[in-house]
């Protein structure tokens, strides 16, 4: 992981930086539906986890985005060439835990690794929250329970700019399947251009290679 500091005088979205730390409500969410036909299709012939495939598509869609890579503190921005994908992982208790995933850009590779992650974390004790010490980190969460069409995330404070990514339950569509994907960002690094440049790559990756 490399982390590279912004020259702010330089950087084109200067302005628009200093002017939404200013906002006491600097995050937006927003919700699109992502097809998923190609993933249901294949998912029995190649052994595919729905949920793992997501995870790496999001991290796909994540690293092809600069801005959703970038975090600040107070006024310096630093930009992390690779973040971790920090998902949610439920147990059969209904409890949850969080597990961190390395990105790799390989989807097989990326799989195997979390397979075995997601193991060992369901048979630790603690939530393993990050303590808010780490950010070169993205946030996800599935609600497989849910055909939602909007989502909020809770948040600390205002100046938290870990991206939050959320996906619900796939459903059957006229001619495949879809499911609703939601980020939230904080405004003073990610503009709607960057979130339509997430959601292209993310759906991209979904399709499988298509």
């Amino acid at each position: 992981m490399t982390a590279t500091q912004v020259d702010l005088a330089n950087w084109p979205r200067r302005e628009q930086f200093q002017f939404f730390r200013g906002f006491d409500r600097p995050h937006y969410a927003i919700t699109t539906r992502l097809d998923v036909s190609r993933l249901m299709l294949l998912r029995k012939s190649q052994g595919l986890s729905p949920f793992r495939t997501c995870i790496h598509a999001i991290g796909v869609g994540i690293h092809a985005v600069p801005e959703l890579r970038m975090r600040f503190r107070g006024d310096t921005v630093t930009e992390y060439d690779r973040v971790q994908l920090s998902s949610t992982i439920p147990l059969d208790s209904g409890d949850f835990r969080y597990a961190y995933f390395d990105f790799d850009p390989n989807r097989a590779a990326f799989d195997r690794a979390a397979t075995t992650r997601i193991e060992e974390v369901k048979r630790q004790t603690s939530l393993n929250a990050n303590d808010g010490t780490t950010d070169d980190v993205a946030y996800l969460s599935c609600l497989p329970w849910l055909d939602y069409s909007s989502l909020d995330n809770a948040l600390p404070h205002a100046d938290d700019c870990i991206p939050r990514v959320s996906w619900g339950k796939i459903v059957p569509k006229a001619d495949g399947y879809d499911m609703a994907m939601t980020i939230q960002v904080h405004h003073a690094l990610v503009d709607g251009r960057q979130v339509g440049e997430f959601f292209e790559a993310t759906a991209s990756a979904l399709n499988m290679g298509d």
